[in-house]
């Protein structure tokens, strides 16, 4: 799991938990007797001791505690420099929670009020991280995926240079291989059943789309054993060839290689094959 750096150390502040308790003095009269007294104090806390005793209860792993600590900075002093920064630091506190989408909720809403803030690219970065860990399996609808690849991709386009760019690339690259996957997984049900054009559709969206996953292999073999069975012996071949020049050991290209030969043909590639302009982007 990623080790998500908090912004905080971009303010200097000491952390101080004391904080000024409220004198009460006199009688209570008979309206005093329905205060709250709890929620009044928490009412008038100050800004940055609500944030600072938030820092406190994360650094202490208390994690409930200092969300309700960020939550009270927002409500009670809404628009103020801290209550930007707890927000964020929420947003965080509910991703190590677990919280996913109250995280990513927050973020949104940070990203809404301070969309150019020194803290634009982490609130984006938190978000993404929250989409990514609810990845599901490719067996199942891949939704976080999609969404994982569109927000750390607004955050590498936005913030090339950001500390938390390497990583969103990182998580791209994983998202991109799920959704590979699950085009594989939806391409081989077509294939198995003789439904070769639906089968195609899958696996080309493979090759085009997801080129630098570990799905291409397989994905141009598959095409190759498609356009085979249909008859289109020269996408079979172009498939084949692309296949061989760019992973010349693999034993999808072997068993590819087998097959054209069981009927009298070998690699070759057309050069004005779809296959052909699409293998000139894998990056393996």
């Amino acid at each position: 799991m990623a080790t998500v750096k908090s912004p905080v150390g971009r303010v200097v502040l000491a952390l101080s938990l004391a904080a000024t308790p409220l004198l009460l003095a006199g009688c209570m009269s008979s309206s005093d007797k329905d205060l709250d007294l709890s929620t009044y104090v928490e009412q008038t806390e100050p800004a940055d001791v609500l944030y600072n005793q938030g820092l406190a209860n994360l650094n202490a792993g208390r994690l409930g505690e200092a969300a309700k600590k960020f939550a009270a900075v927002d409500r009670q002093h809404p628009y103020s420099e801290y209550a930007r920064k707890a927000m964020v630091m929420g947003a965080f506190t509910n991703y190590r929670q677990g919280n996913y989408d109250d995280a990513i909720q927050m973020s949104q809403r940070y990203l809404n009020l301070y969309p150019t803030s020194e803290d634009a690219d982490y609130a984006v970065y938190i978000a993404g991280l929250s989409y990514f860990r609810q990845i599901r399996d490719v067996t199942q609808d891949q939704k976080e995926a999609r969404q994982t690849v569109q927000t750390m991709q607004e955050l590498v386009n936005r913030w090339p240079d950001s500390q938390y760019a390497e990583d969103a690339r990182t998580k791209i690259r994983h998202a991109n291989d799920q959704l590979a996957g699950k085009e594989m997984q939806v391409g081989r049900y077509y294939l198995e059943r003789r439904e070769y054009l639906a089968s195609i559709k899958r696996f080309r969206a493979v090759v085009e789309q997801y080129s630098n996953t570990r799905h291409i292999e397989e994905a141009l073999a598959r095409l190759v054993e498609a356009y085979y069975a249909m008859g289109l012996t020269d996408e079979a071949q172009t498939a084949a060839a692309v296949l061989g020049q760019n992973y010349p050991s693999s034993q999808w290209y072997k068993d590819s290689f087998k097959l054209l030969q069981s009927g009298g043909l070998t690699p070759r590639e057309n050069a004005g094959s779809w296959i052909s302009k699409a293998g000139k982007m894998i990056t393996g």
